[in-house]
């Protein structure tokens, strides 16, 4: 039932000039428990205690729950009480990976506190074998859904190339 509300909402997206800027996708995947615990992991860290701020540069890979965050370069800032991780800000090269779907942009900012991603710059989702691009992409982490917009484009498999592989 997913995969046909996934395709569903790709071919509702191709459907006419007025949605060809913008598409609903099915998200189910990526759904996350926004309280589960953040673990991060880089080469190197750099705190800031004046604007609470931490750095993590090389190689970082962010866990929460099921879901995975990779980028070059994470900028982690904390709530004003400084224990609590507000929101990421990853940069340069992004890869978002939850189960079978993955996305990647140049850019994700991720709202812990209110569940969402916003990734830009050459957004490339991919289901299984189906691929969208965008230029922006803000993923509800809650609901389970993507809104893109930016010149959508949709890649959808068929079903003959897997029978083939």
């Amino acid at each position: 039932m997913f995969r046909f509300l996934t395709i569903a909402a790709m071919l509702f997206a191709l459907s006419g000039p007025a949605l060809a800027q913008g598409a609903q996708v099915a998200f189910g995947g990526m759904q996350q428990d926004t309280s589960a615990p953040v673990e991060v992991s880089a080469d190197q860290l750099q705190v800031n205690q004046s604007d609470g701020t931490a750095l993590y540069t090389g190689n970082v890979v962010i866990g929460q729950g099921e879901m995975r965050l990779a980028a070059p370069r994470v900028l982690v800032v904390f709530d004003e009480a400084g224990n609590r991780i507000a929101r990421l800000e990853a940069t340069g090269g992004v890869t978002l990976v939850s189960g079978e779907e993955a996305a990647e942009s140049e850019r994700a900012d991720y709202d812990i506190d209110e569940g969402t991603v916003v990734m830009t710059g050459n957004v490339l989702l991919t289901q299984g074998p189906n691929a969208l691009t965008s230029e922006r992409m803000v993923v509800n982490l809650e609901g389970g859904t993507a809104q893109m917009t930016g010149r959508v484009r949709t890649v959808i498999s068929q079903g003959a190339d897997e029978q083939q592989q």
